[in-house]
């Protein structure tokens, strides 16, 4: 095989950020300016088309040439663009950026660099983002540009022989970050499942564009009206602002109002009588709605054709792999209440009804924010077959821990919350109804304590809001404990067995994982790796052991904090490390009827976690084919009793 090097710098006057790759491609503007190559490691070459230069003829040739494998930093973004004037399938490239989120490193050319530690004078060059901005955006006209909307090279010569640099410099950048992890190679299967993934982002998902718009002209005027009932019961000039309203807040109360965060909000909302101050915090919690911005986000990113494309970040999750949301951000939509009527609801958006929308649902920005889901649609003639894993995580971590009575619970009646509190209270589960004190307590331990969670971890699940004392809380904590020794036996195996390969180099198998030490001293790579029962691997980037913050000796690593979003190190856990495998191996799972719903002819629009939304022809098959697809046994997991339940819909929802 040959090996081509690309980077690409482009122009469009579409937000790339804001409206995401495939919509900034599809512009009538669009337009390639520097194309950037290397054969095999060889000195770059880059091609000037924004000033009449052309790629070679067999550079051309190479694009669609299955002998000649094509690699560049977010690959996706090369690919895309390309494909608009040559033909380039996407099973010829290799992404450098999914390799090193694979080997659990950070996204970004730049900071990949410095975190591999490459040498300067082949890390990504720091002056590339005033650079795009001359040349790559549009310009504001002024009197002292001429008045153009453009930046063209006979502008800024000088800058544009930098840009050229620049562009040949992400060539070599990402050619030594492919050497360094070269020998840690992504596997076929991810491989596979990444061009899997770029064809469902580039196919896109319709929506709504008359829910969209109406939505949007109905929280313009609400908003706008919740503003001015706002001033006139405040007489602040600005009740939006955190400064005046914790003031007059402060005021008010005659107690202390330091922060306007959401459940401050709600607990002020709770005590204080009727009257001003109360409406004016309701209004407050109304106006923070973020959720309705996803209207305005979709707005910015749908295409001409009126469908969404690039809402998935392939291994977007890098301790996990699992994909992370983007542009719309559809892992974190709000939930539909149940019994809540969406048709009318959305009916009524449409046609801008604010009068009846007051009449009927009172609280328009929450009657907004519960119709986000139903702006995907299918396409026409088609419906929405939407189908998820039941309690996936709990069965997972039930079948790797090999707690029986749970495995049991997955392969009968399901009722885990309810087990779960028969196991803990020693209660007949006939005893336990669903909306009994004894389930909602099995429910709150089952969510919080499967990864060595404690009290706190059972307030932030909502414990204390349920009704539960802070007293309460360690007795729960230790009879689910109790409960599931096996699950607690697998936070203190996985947790020895990662210490014991670090203290002695030597691989350990445990529980079908394989947890080992990977080092490669020519290209000064270091990890830590526990293979997962489908092959894949975790990895912890540069390992060593040091005492945590309890004084105990724990193994530290270098990644990226999910608070801070900074690389850095980390230390990490045995609950930790079994959350880490448990939802790695249920993204496996996933992957897997990813894969086979393919093969079944489905064609998928998005998944969010457990769940796969596919645009299927009305008549195509029944949900119960597709849930048996997500429900059928996994080779490399015998004896994992998965579950799914699915239903077909004009619109997207939560069931």
């Amino acid at each position: 095989m040959v090996h081509l090097s690309i980077d690409i710098e482009t122009y469009s006057s579409v937000d790339l950020k804001k409206s995401g790759l495939y919509k900034y491609v599809q512009s009538p503007d669009f337009q390639i300016l520097l194309f950037a190559y290397s054969w095999d490691g060889e000195p770059v070459r880059v091609i000037d088309l924004a000033q009449g230069e052309e790629i070679p003829g067999h550079v051309l040739l190479a694009l669609n040439d299955p002998y000649v494998i094509k690699h560049a930093y977010n690959a996706s973004f090369e690919w895309y663009s390309l494909n608009k004037f040559w033909q380039s399938p996407i099973d010829q490239w290799r992404c450098t950026m999914m390799h090193g989120l694979y080997c659990g490193y950070t996204a970004g050319l730049g900071p990949t660099g410095e975190a591999l530690g490459i040498p300067q004078d082949k890390r990504k060059l720091g002056t590339g983002g005033a650079l795009i901005r001359t040349f790559c955006l549009p310009t504001k006209p002024s009197k002292t540009n001429g008045q153009r909307i453009r930046t063209l090279p006979h502008h800024e010569p000088e800058k544009w022989q930098l840009f050229k640099e620049y562009c040949a410099g992400d060539v070599v950048a990402e050619m030594e970050i492919l050497n360094r992890l070269s020998v840690f190679p992504v596997p076929d299967q991810e491989q596979w499942l990444w061009q899997l993934d770029q064809h469902i982002n580039a196919y896109g998902v319709a929506v709504d564009r008359d829910v969209i718009d109406g939505a949007l002209a109905i929280d313009e005027q609400i908003s706008a009206e919740l503003m001015q009932e706002a001033v006139r019961l405040s007489g602040l000039n600005n009740p939006k602002s955190v400064q005046q309203l914790t003031k007059w807040l402060t005021a008010e109360l005659e107690e202390e109002v330091d922060n306007l965060r959401k459940d401050t909000v709600s607990k002020l909302i709770d005590k204080v009588d009727e009257g001003n101050v109360k409406r004016v915090l309701e209004i407050r919690q109304e106006l923070s709605k973020t959720s309705v911005k996803k209207y305005a986000a979709m707005r910015q990113a749908v295409c001409d054709d009126g469908r969404i494309r690039g809402l998935l970040q392939f291994y977007g999750a890098n301790r996990t792999g699992r994909w992370a949301g983007r542009l719309v951000q559809i892992h974190n939509l709000p939930r539909n209440k149940d019994g809540f009527p969406l048709d009318l609801a959305r009916n009524l958006v449409k046609a801008r009804n604010v009068a009846a929308l007051k009449l009927i649902f009172g609280n328009i920005p929450d009657t907004l924010s519960q119709l986000i889901r139903t702006a995907f649609v299918p396409s026409p003639g088609n419906v929405m077959r939407v189908a998820d894993f039941s309690a996936i995580e709990a069965r997972v971590i039930a079948w790797l821990a090999g707690e029986q009575w749970r495995l049991e619970v997955f392969k009968t009646h399901g009722k885990i919350y309810e087990a779960s509190a028969s196991q803990m209270f020693g209660i007949p589960i006939e005893e336990i109804g669903k909306g009994s004190d004894l389930r909602q307590r099995g429910k709150v331990a089952e969510l919080a304590l499967g990864y060595q969670g404690g009290p706190g971890a059972l307030i932030a699940m909502g414990a204390l809001d349920m009704g539960l004392t802070e007293d309460e809380l360690p007795d729960i904590v230790l009879r689910w404990r109790n409960a599931n020794r096996r699950i607690v036996d697998l936070w203190y195996s996985l947790e020895n067995a990662v210490l014991e390969v670090m203290r002695t180099g030597q691989a350990v198998g445990i529980r079908g994982m394989i947890i080992a030490r990977e080092s490669h001293h020519g290209t000064q790579q270091d990890f830590l790796t526990i293979q997962l029962p489908s092959g894949r691997k975790l990895f912890y980037a540069r390992p060593h052991l040091a005492q945590n913050d309890f004084g105990k000796e724990a193994l530290h690593y270098w990644g990226v904090d999910q608070k801070t979003k900074k690389w850095g190190t980390m230390s990490t856990y045995g609950g930790r490390l079994v959350e880490n495998v448990v939802q790695a191996i249920a993204r496996d799972c996933l992957a897997v009827s990813l894969g086979r719903l393919t093969s079944a002819g489905y064609l998928t629009v998005f998944h969010v976690h457990d769940e796969a939304v596919a645009d299927v022809p009305d008549g195509f098959e029944t949900v119960d084919h597709m849930t048996e697809i997500m429900g059928a046994p996994i080779p490399w997991a015998p004896g994992l009793p998965l579950g799914a339940a699915g239903f077909d819909t004009n619109y997207y929802l939560k069931d």
